[in-house]
């Protein structure tokens, strides 16, 4: 079993709130935050241990990440058990996330919102405020959805250099804070 440094359980915890205002249960970001500082993979029971968890809880959490795509299954040699690991490179597993959120949440959007537009243009007598706002949100999730499908394309050293120019691209934009 991992023994937890003050900053390590500092981190579990503060994920773990963080976590839920993600619509995240506590308990599965505390047990992503732990495999992700782990220098080894764990296995359910170090994990039930470490944590105080229930194992029925740990159980289901693990397999939310797994669905997530980011905690798999590790085998060790000489150990029946399953062990798991984390993705540990930041950028690939905020793409990880940020796809399959963009899959759960953005794209059943973009359906419903292309479907509440096409029918306001069709329909006679729908309120023209109602037309503008689904409009504007329909362009807003549009460039949303057109911004995460290049960030999923970019390389990460591309990407981290762009974000790197940051203020400099704002002003060469004519913005400036």
């Amino acid at each position: 079993m991992p023994d937890l440094s003050p900053v390590a359980s500092k981190f579990i915890l503060h994920w773990g709130e963080l976590g839920t205002r993600w619509g995240i249960s506590r308990t599965v970001a505390q047990i992503h935050a732990l495999l992700y500082l782990s220098g080894r993979p764990l296995h359910a029971e170090e994990i039930c241990e470490t944590l105080d968890l229930a194992r029925s809880n740990v159980s289901t959490a693990l397999k939310e990440l797994q669905n997530w795509g980011i905690v798999r299954v590790v085998h060790i040699m000489g150990d029946r058990r399953d062990h798991f690991e984390s993705m540990k490179d930041v950028f690939e597993m905020f793409r990880v996330i940020m796809n399959e959120r963009k899959r759960r949440e953005i794209d059943p959007t973009l359906v419903l919102l292309r479907e509440s537009v096409s029918d306001v243009q069709r329909v006679k007598g729908t309120d023209p405020l109602t037309k503008e706002r689904l409009e504007g949100m329909l362009e807003f999730f549009e460039l949303s959805n057109s911004w995460a499908e290049q960030i999923q394309k970019t390389p990460t050293p591309i990407l981290l250099k762009a974000v790197k120019l940051g203020e400099r691209a704002f002003k060469m934009l004519g913005f400036t804070s």
